[in-house]
């Protein structure tokens, strides 16, 4: 599969319809989590035009960037710190309609103003995080928890 289809006037809950079944036959009978991490962002960024759309991955206790969408980002982030720390230490997603009324909240670049952060949970263990912001308040929801924690297990399969 070399290109994506997805109606970019579709709803957001649409959008994520379409696009599940094509990651779905993208990443099946890939094994490397790096390469399917790297198109999940791709795929994301390019169907949603977030302003951030990446991976962070667990290593020697940080969170340590991986593959990416968006303007460079910050390379590790500790355990509880900021939201992507906070969702790691919580194991369950967390949706900021807007960062700067999060504790602790770590500024990668002042134009981010929403965030999601969904973790990626191998045998009850946090393995990595896959975080979204948008250049807009409260961008995410309910569907957007819902589908991208079902993109997300699909990193494990």
């Amino acid at each position: 599969m070399e290109t994506l289809i997805v109606d970019k006037n579709l709803s957001k809950a649409e959008k994520y319809e379409i696009l599940f079944p094509q990651l779905q036959a993208l990443l099946s009978g890939e094994t490397d989590m790096i390469a399917n991490m790297a198109n999940v962002s791709a795929a994301l960024h390019e169907v949603f035009n977030f302003f951030w759309t990446g991976f962070y991955i667990v290593r020697n206790e940080m969170l340590v960037l991986g593959p990416f969408q968006g303007p460079i980002a910050c390379t590790r982030i500790a355990y509880n710190r900021g939201v992507c720390g906070a969702a790691w230490a919580q194991a369950e997603t967390i949706i900021v309609p807007n960062v700067d009324e999060f504790p602790n909240h770590i500024a990668c670049s002042s134009l981010s103003k929403s965030e999601i952060v969904v973790p990626i949970i191998f045998k009850e263990k946090v393995i990595a995080v896959l975080d979204v912001d948008s250049e807009r308040l409260n961008t995410f929801d309910e569907t957007d928890k819902y589908y991208l924690g079902k993109i997300a297990e699909l990193l494990l399969a």
